[in-house]
């Protein structure tokens, strides 16, 4: 990626086609005479200006007819790029925006490449890596849950704690290498147990971000909800109900979901994966252990755990397995299926009364659906304030600096208990300071930043 910041770029920034209004971004050294050479504008004036100003223009594009133009204009590096910068607001006809685009280009501006100005805007310290990960974050948000883990991301929370992390063990290290100079003389500038204690804390709280971030790493950030329970308990019957098509088989022989079935769940806040899974007592055939398997793996990563018990059969075998389980489980909420079919309909539990997290249901009745539906998103809610410090792009692309972290620490510690020296355990942090370096972008490459910002569209 080119990093030559004293280029001028240009690109458009609202979305493609047609709009009521149409916005061209602008960075660099140039803008103003760039601007001047495009607009009416009075360069007397912009000369003048030293902070973020809205003026009203016009732009000729031998139309015959100048073009009303609204012009947004940072004269100083206290822009979101770090340098001056403008936006011209523009009809949002798309020949006309590339027109004037044209015109930009022949100005002096370049065209701008994919996440261009928030790579300056990085570079000039006003975010960190970790941050611009959430402007494509918010960029991409499919609902309103995943718009607002971007946002906390972006606004900096576990970017400021991993950051403190980082000068907290440079200080760390900077009070052991200072005791080196007065190795020979009796000066103890910090105790053998206040620096086991100060690695224990930096390797707890690296370890909690390493198990918190683990359900993000995947490909989007939506979260998974698995549907499991005995064979027949009405787990494929229930997907279909909630996703409205039959994506999953019905049948009354067991083993009849041999694999796992997804569908994508849109609530009025969130939407989420709703993953069946095969039965926990379908006979052990070769498919059937691949199926188990994988069940077992969709569980241990599910922000979520719908288990399914058929209200219509004795649930004894149903609760011998849940209890079994349950402890393994992030979340869980029991699904009283078939409610309808129920012997003793006066035995069911009523959902606002009980306090193990139940909910009956028959997919025959839209409001059950709909009630299903709310729960969900409200756990799934309640869950992602705690759990989702990262979106699942930075979680993949941190995850294995934060192991390094975490094993830097551990052979510090390790090497601090035995008695080693304080030079030998300043190495083991030097590498921890350095991955952390890595993840906040205090240390980057460019293969790095090309990685990152090639996947933001451009004029972002």
């Amino acid at each position: 990626m080119n990093l030559d910041l004293d280029e001028t770029i240009a690109a458009l920034s609202s979305p493609p086609g047609p709009g009521g209004r149409g916005v061209l971004r602008l960075s660099g050294p140039e803008v103003k005479r760039v601007l001047v050479e495009t607009l009416e504008l009075d360069q007397a004036r912009l000369d003048q200006l030293t902070s973020a100003t809205r003026l009203t223009s016009s732009l000729n594009l031998n139309t015959g007819l100048p073009l009303p133009c609204s012009v947004y204009y940072w004269p100083t590096v206290r822009s979101y790029t770090g340098q001056p910068a403008a936006e011209l607001q523009l009809p949002g006809s798309p020949p006309l925006l590339e027109a004037a685009l044209v015109k930009l280009f022949q100005n002096g501006a370049r065209p701008a490449r994919p996440g261009e100005f928030t790579l300056r805007s990085f570079l000039a310290g006003r975010l960190d890596l970790v941050q611009a990960e959430a402007v494509l974050g918010v960029i991409d948000a499919d609902d309103q849950v995943e718009l607002k883990a971007a946002l906390e991301q972006l606004a900096g929370g576990i970017s400021s704690r991993l950051n403190q992390l980082r000068e907290d063990m440079i200080d760390l290290v900077s009070d052991m290498e200072a005791g080196l100079d007065f190795v020979d003389e009796d000066i103890e500038f910090i105790s053998r147990e206040d620096v086991i204690q100060r690695l224990q804390s930096a390797h707890e709280y690296v370890s909690q971000v390493l198990d918190q971030s683990s359900s993000r790493m995947t490909s989007h950030s939506r979260p998974r909800v698995i549907l499991a329970g005995l064979p027949n308990a009405g787990k494929s019957t229930l997907l279909n109900a909630l996703a409205g098509n039959e994506a999953a088989l019905v049948s009354e022989i067991e083993g009849t979901t041999r694999d796992y079935i997804s569908q994508t769940i849109q609530t009025n806040n969130m939407s989420f994966d709703l993953i069946d899974t095969a039965g926990w007592e379908t006979p052990r055939q070769d498919l059937m252990d691949h199926a188990h398997q994988r069940r077992d793996e969709l569980l241990k990563e599910a922000d979520l755990v719908l288990w399914c018990t058929d209200l219509s059969q004795q649930k004894t075998r149903s609760d011998e397995v849940l209890n079994t389980y349950r402890s393994t489980f992030r979340k869980l909420l029991i699904i009283q299926t078939k409610r309808d079919l129920a012997a003793d309909h006066q035995s069911q539990t009523s959902f606002t009364e009980t306090e193990t997290g139940s909910l009956p249901v028959t997919v025959h009745e839209p409001g059950d659906m709909k009630l299903l539906k709310k729960e969900v998103s409200r756990l799934l809610s309640e869950q992602g304030k705690h759990d989702h410090q990262f979106l699942g792009s930075t979680a993949a692309r941190t995850e294995n600096s934060l192991q390094k972290v975490k094993s830097a620490l551990t052979q510090a510690i390790e090497a601090a208990e035995a008695n080693w020296g304080d030079d030998m355990i300043a190495i083991d942090l030097h590498q921890a300071i350095d991955h952390l370096g890595e993840i906040v972008g205090a240390v980057y490459t460019d293969d790095l930043l090309d990685r990152i910002f090639s996947k933001f569209c451009i004029g972002k």
